[in-house]
């Protein structure tokens, strides 16, 4: 029944949706690494095919407290978006600071094929993009890393980064020493050597690749220029809206940056700072050889990783692939499709009984 549903060809309509408990359970079933490493796989995919992508920079409402977004995309058979809030303060009142949902659909008869959760999706394709990303990127042999920022992505950071790259050495600092106490609760177990460090300088001391995940929109310098010396990598990760950065701008005058959407990053990532045309590579062309990574073992690498919808499409394409023949999904009676189909008002009639 499951691989019948999944073709969205069934004529009673019946949509699989992904709720965060289903989720949870197909993530175990596949197991988090595994998954990390599979979805990352995928994103990589659709990297070297990145010119068939119908791409245009997300649609943003933004206001004080945060940001609304929505991220589509097609490939011309499939059609993927996403719903995707991004409110720091949320964090104060017991929320999320990101929620999200998405949807996958053919795009020969527009029928809908699949809605998912996309919290915890989203975080899983975050941290798959940036390993991605890092093992075309980061020095060879890169095995430590300090993940600046202890929120919710920094679990998921630490397991991709050791799945993609063996990195196993993880040093972390948060404003918060809390969100730091939390995350090396949650990552001791797992096996991972941890320092829990006292500020940012001690956490990026003799490391290969910086993380940096913070969450709060604003335009802050989390690292400074001094703190960066020859040959690392930085994932910067946490500046993903206009007004909010994470970087000393004399950092990214001195490293070569990595892009995925330059259209989108100029206007919500790090190189907002910077002027309109100073120079980016975008990752895609690295992952499909068309230009080099990293120039040299001494090069600075950036990826201003800001989120692109083509990430969240290879999440989706993952997931219905991994549904087929399982049940962590509901039958969602989404469509309204008549036996006739111009009969849409009889069957509402019909319904009365």
């Amino acid at each position: 029944m499951g691989l019948l549903i999944m073709t969205a060809l069934s004529p009673l309509a019946i949509v699989p949706f992904v709720s965060v408990d289903n989720m949870m359970r197909l993530v175990h079933h596949i197991g988090v690494e595994t998954f990390l490493t599979e979805l990352a796989a995928y994103v990589e995919e659709d990297f070297r095919r990145w010119p068939s992508f119908d791409k245009k920079p997300r649609v943003a409402s933004h206001s004080h407290d945060g940001v609304i977004e929505l991220m589509p995309t097609s490939d011309g058979t499939l059609y993927g978006f996403k719903y995707v809030n991004g409110h720091p303060k949320n964090m104060r009142e017991g929320r999320q600071t990101v929620t999200a949902f998405g949807v996958l659909a053919d795009v020969g008869n527009g029928y809908p094929m699949l809605i998912t959760e996309m919290t915890l999706l989203t975080a899983l394709r975050t941290a798959a993009t940036s390993a991605m990303a890092a093992r075309h990127l980061a020095p060879k042999g890169a095995r430590r890393m300090a993940i600046i920022g202890n929120g919710a992505q920094s679990e998921f950071q630490a397991l991709a980064f050791r799945a993609l790259l063996g990195i196993e050495d993880i040093r972390l600092y948060d404003i918060d020493p809390v969100a730091t106490a939390k995350c090396v609760r949650n990552l001791a177990p797992l096996g991972f050597r941890l320092t829990a460090c006292r500020s940012t300088e001690e956490a990026v001391e003799g490391v290969d690749v910086i993380t940096t995940v913070t969450a709060d929109k604003q335009c802050a310098t989390i690292l400074t220029d001094n703190m960066v010396g020859p040959g690392v990598h930085i994932n910067a990760v946490g500046g993903d809206c206009p007004g909010k950065t994470e970087l000393h701008r004399d950092i990214l005058t001195r490293s070569e940056i990595f892009v995925e959407y330059p259209e989108q990053t100029r206007i919500e990532g790090e190189i907002q700072q910077l002027a309109p045309d100073h120079p980016v590579t975008e990752l895609w062309q690295v992952i499909a050889g068309e230009t080099r990574g990293r120039s040299s073992d001494r090069a600075i690498t950036l990826f201003d990783s800001v989120g692109f919808a083509v990430e969240d499409f290879s999440a989706l394409r993952y997931v219905r692939d991994k549904l087929t023949g399982t049940n962590f999904f509901e039958e969602l009676d989404l469509l309204a499709d008549p036996d006739e189909p111009r009969d849409l008002f009889g069957m509402l009639q019909r319904a009365k009984g």
